[in-house]
């Protein structure tokens, strides 16, 4: 059960005459940035929250188990912490290439850490593609990690890359460090 959604990411055009543009990373981009950058900041965006409610059978998975790996939902009041890169238009080509499975990109306000605002880009992954799985505790998400690994590796190695990211940039996110704390008693 998987969307690819290159395709639908390359008619986005509104930055294809910037130079440069923000995007802004949430989950597996804050700690695994295999693309050049011409700079990275500390950063946040508003009305949405974090969740692994999305399925992961191409990279933390496989079709026939599938990870769990993380997407946006709205949420009025909620803010995301994350990571931005201010990247070439040039690297959406790999980046679309490696949020494929059901990601689509979004523009939206990026507020850095210093509290300045500039447009970007973000990926999200909504409920109604393919690789959507939904809501569920905290317990049955880190039981599902624990046992999905993919091509990019296992899947409680995304969550625990995540969990200690998030620390290392100082903000704690409940859904996250809850998992982990599961995933961990295991």
């Amino acid at each position: 059960m998987s969307l690819n959604t290159i395709e639908i990411n390359r008619q986005m055009n509104r930055f294809d005459s910037h130079d440069s543009v923000w995007l802004f990373g949430y989950g597996s981009l804050i700690f695994k940035a295999d693309f050049p950058f011409i700079e990275r900041r500390p950063a946040s965006i508003q009305g949405w929250s974090r969740r692994f409610w999305q399925g992961s059978h191409d990279h933390r998975g496989t079709e026939s188990a599938p990870g769990r790996v993380v997407t946006l939902v709205p949420e009025e009041g909620a803010t995301c912490h994350g990571m931005a890169y201010l990247v070439t238009p040039e690297e959406f080509a790999h980046l679309d290439h490696r949020e494929k499975n059901g990601y689509l990109r979004l523009a939206t306000d990026i507020t850095f850490d210093d509290g300045g605002v500039h447009e970007g880009i973000v990926y999200i992954a909504t409920i109604d593609n393919a690789a959507y799985l939904g809501p569920a505790s905290e317990e049955d998400i880190a039981r599902q990690i624990a046992g999905a690994r993919g091509p990019s590796g296992p899947n409680s190695e995304y969550l625990l890359e995540l969990a200690r990211a998030l620390r290392e940039l100082g903000k704690h996110d409940a859904h996250v460090h809850a998992i982990e704390r599961h995933l961990l008693a295991l």
